[in-house]
């Protein structure tokens, strides 16, 4: 049996935006010694995101004007936002991957004093410190670092939990005017309750139509409160009205699992949304129907996943692989600033081959796997396929080119707010973690909302169908009715921005 340290098993990478607007799945960071702050005595335990330990002098001196101060424990002394901010900067200085990077910024600066905003104000002055680096392809090299109240961001991690309609939205372009569709209805939610289906066009919501803009998206689509509103659907030429009040609802990340047959092989089909803790038995249930089936091929469905924790990556990544391929071998490797020593404890995710209560994973033992992606395949899911090209597993990308995030974070909290800088970079086994532009596919293929998923002629599914039957071929004229690539985000499973300068501290992306 494998033994593991608590820090490594609860490693984080996602994507996510902002909960105060929407949850995401994530995909870097962490919550155990070495990882998130604070210990746990078992790896069945909530993996929350801690206090921070009180070293600086700094720590827990909170604004009297900041409503988080009391979500944390112990509770917070008086302080102001000046001390708020230097405890930010100090945590920042020692352990942001690209800490030589920060540029200077003047913390009395407007922007960043108005004390009755205490939450904005932090926000913007955390956005100015990061990095202004690009990528090669010219693009924010930190475009994930995000910070979130702490007891929001433990409910999602926890349980899935999280206020919504249940819906995910896709948007066609990156400016106004947007057309935005559903994408996903969680099960159970007030949307899958009201008839909302896949490829939906929304048209007005509160009768207000017409050309959506970035500027309302937040307002208009991602609920703050249980009010009820009236939206308005085009469903291929036909009116589709609801009325929809948000409401905690559970998140389903792997709602879906089922074997067709493809070139008379046994094929294994699996949606798998979100690196979230509950994850880990419905991916085990699947990956156990895929062998007792005698599948002998999978297609990994992995199009709306933003990441999440690492040790639930590890774990997929190992039952399709199987025990020969990953003996020995490493799932990833966690790279720290230079401010740090190299932790061969918390800084090794190997392949895991049972749960943290000892149940050995079923395995596939597959040298192939196809991946259907896109622009919102992140973090950890991109860990899925840099750890499997890693040890020479024929990963085969069917879409999109991915986000591009081969960073995690380390999470830590003050006063009530928890904040994930970019702390670390993941490589494989090989050493290799360089696609910060992303992982690009083998097939290009395009989200085919007029089909609904699992459906085999589904744009997506259909390619990698045509790609698994037809060795080495791509399907011609792949692309389907719906071209866009970007998204706004989920309802509850999951969600990325549309674009970085959409995030506005209400969107985040984590791994």
């Amino acid at each position: 049996m494998m033994r593991v340290n608590q820090g490594q098993k609860w490693a984080l990478r996602c994507s996510a935006m902002g909960l105060t607007a929407l949850l995401s799945a994530c995909g870097g960071g962490g919550d155990g010694p070495g990882i998130f702050d604070g210990p746990q005595t078992d790896l069945g335990n909530k993996p929350a995101v801690t206090p921070a330990p009180s070293t600086a002098v700094v720590a827990q001196k909170c604004s009297v004007n900041n409503p988080y101060r009391f979500d944390d424990t112990p509770l917070s002394t008086s302080g102001t936002l000046n001390d708020e901010k230097a405890w930010l900067k100090d945590n920042m200085s020692k352990n942001y991957l690209w800490y030589k990077d920060m540029p200077k910024v003047d913390a009395a600066a407007p922007a960043y004093s108005n004390e009755s905003q205490v939450f904005g104000s932090l926000s913007a002055y955390f956005q100015a410190l990061k990095t202004p680096l690009l990528t090669n392809s010219g693009a924010k090299v930190d475009k994930f670092s995000f910070i979130e109240s702490t007891l929001a961001w433990n409910g999602y991690v926890d349980s899935g939990k999280v206020l919504e309609y249940g819906i995910q939205w896709h948007a066609t372009g990156d400016k106004a005017p947007l057309v935005i569709r559903v994408a996903y209805v969680e099960p159970n939610s007030p949307a899958d309750r009201a008839g909302i289906v896949r490829g939906d066009v929304l048209k007005s919501v509160d009768g207000i139509a017409g050309d959506f803009s970035v500027a309302g998206l937040s307002a208009l689509l991602y609920p703050s409160n249980s009010a009820a509103h009236q939206f308005t659907f085009d469903r291929a030429g036909s009116v589709k009205t609801a009325t929809l009040a948000a409401t905690d609802i559970t998140i389903s990340p792997v709602p879906m699992n089922k074997v067709i047959e493809v070139a008379g092989k046994k094929t294994g089909y699996l949606i798998f949304n979100s690196h979230i803790s509950t994850a880990e038995q419905p991916l085990i249930n699947a990956v156990q129907n895929f062998k007792d089936n005698n599948v002998s091929e999978l297609i990994l469905d992995l199009r709306y996943n933003g990441g999440g924790y690492l040790y639930i990556a590890s774990e997929l990544a190992y039952m399709i692989a199987g025990e020969r391929a990953t003996q020995n071998k490493v799932f990833e490797h966690l790279q720290y600033n230079d401010k740090r020593p190299v932790d061969t404890a918390n800084g090794v995710i190997p392949f895991y081959n049972s749960t943290s209560k000892s149940q050995f994973l079923p395995t596939l033992n597959l040298k192939r796997v196809y991946i259907l992606a896109s622009g919102n395949t992140c973090s950890a899911s991109e860990s899925i396929i840099n750890g499997l090209r890693g040890i020479d597993i024929d990963v085969q990308i069917i879409g999109n080119t991915t986000c591009g995030k081969p960073y995690g974070y380390i999470a830590k909290s003050n006063c009530g707010i928890s904040y994930f800088p970019i702390e670390f970079k993941g490589v494989n086994d090989k050493g290799m973690g360089d696609f910060a532009d992303g992982f690009a596919p083998q097939c290009s293929a395009n989200d085919d909302f007029t089909k609904q998923l699992g459906d085999t002629s589904e744009g997506l599914l259909a390619a990698a169908i045509y790609r698994q039957a037809n060795p080495n071929l791509c399907k011609p004229a792949a692309a389907m009715a719906y071209s866009g690539t970007a998204r706004i985000g989920q309802g509850a499973a999951q969600g990325l921005v549309i674009k970085p300068e959409m995030q506005n501290n209400k969107y985040w992306t984590v791994r």
